[in-house]
C-alpha cells in the first residue's frame, strides 16, 4: 500500500473509479428526486482525475460563485467529500424544495442556506451509502458545512488539507435536470491509503 499514488490509481483503475462514480451519482440523483418530489433526469456523469488547479476552470473559472457542501469521511476510510453547484442552480433547487416560496435575489437567507445544506447532506449521504454498499466498508459522513464563495476559494480548503499527499482529486461532474439543467460536482478525496482499501475491497490488487 505504501507505494500507491493517484497516478497509478488513474492508470490501472480508471474504469472502476468511473463505475463507482456513476453508481454513486445515480443514487444521489434518486435521493434528490425523492426530496424534490419530482422526476430528475441525469446524463452519464463525467468522471475525471484532475489536478486541483484544473477543477476551478472546469466549473467556469476560479471566480465563478459556487455553493459548496463540504463534509469529512470517517470509518474504514478517511478523507473528505464536496458537492458544488453554481449559485443560480442552488437557488433553483432551494426554490423547488421550498415549494416556490424562496425570496427573489442572489443573496441567500439563513433558511435558504439551511435548505441547501440539507440538500447537500442527503445527496452526499446517498453517494457515500452506495460506496459503502459496493465495498462493504463502513463509511460515515461528518456533519456538513456549507459555504458560498468563488470556486477557487472553496477548493482551496481541501487543496491545503490534502496537498501534502498529491495534487490530484477524483471529480464526478453530474449534469441533471428537471425543467432546468444543473451541473453538480462531486469531489471525493479519500486519503491515499483509503484508495487502496476501496480498490482492495473490490478485489483489485493494488499496484
Amino acid at each position: 500500500m505504501g507505494g500507491i499514488s493517484l497516478e497509478k490509481v488513474s492508470e490501472h483503475y480508471t474504469d472502476l473509479l468511473r463505475e463507482l462514480g456513476n453508481i454513486g451519482a445515480g443514487n444521489a440523483m434518486t435521493a434528490l428526486s425523492q426530496m424534490l418530489q419530482c422526476k430528475v433526469d441525469m446524463k452519464v456523469p463525467q468522471v475525471k482525475l484532475l489536478e486541483f488547479s484544473e477543477v476551478g476552470e472546469l466549473m467556469g473559472g476560479e471566480e465563478q460563485i459556487m455553493v459548496g457542501v463540504y463534509l469529512g469521511v470517517e470509518g474504514d476510510i478517511s478523507g473528505s467529500m464536496m458537492f458544488l453547484v453554481e449559485q443560480a442552480s442552488a437557488k433553483h433547487l432551494i426554490n423547488k424544495i421550498m415549494m416556490g416560496m424562496a425570496p427573489e435575489g442572489e443573496e441567500f437567507t439563513e433558511m435558504e442556506l439551511s435548505a441547501m445544506k440539507e440538500i447537500g447532506n442527503i445527496i452526499t449521504g446517498a453517494y457515500l451509502n452506495s460506496l459503502s454498499t459496493l465495498t462493504n466498508l463502513k463509511i460515515f459522513p461528518t456533519p456538513p458545512e456549507l459555504t458560498v464563495d468563488m470556486a477557487g476559494a472553496i477548493l482551496s480548503v481541501p487543496a491545503i488539507q490534502f496537498g501534502i499527499i498529491g495534487d490530484n482529486i477524483l471529480l464526478i461532474q453530474s449534469q441533471f435536470y428537471d425543467e432546468v439543467k444543473i451541473d453538480g460536482y462531486f469531489i471525493l478525496i479519500p486519503e491515499l491509503e483509503s484508495y487502496a482499501k476501496i480498490l482492495s475491497s473490490l478485489g483489485m490488487p493494488v499496484m
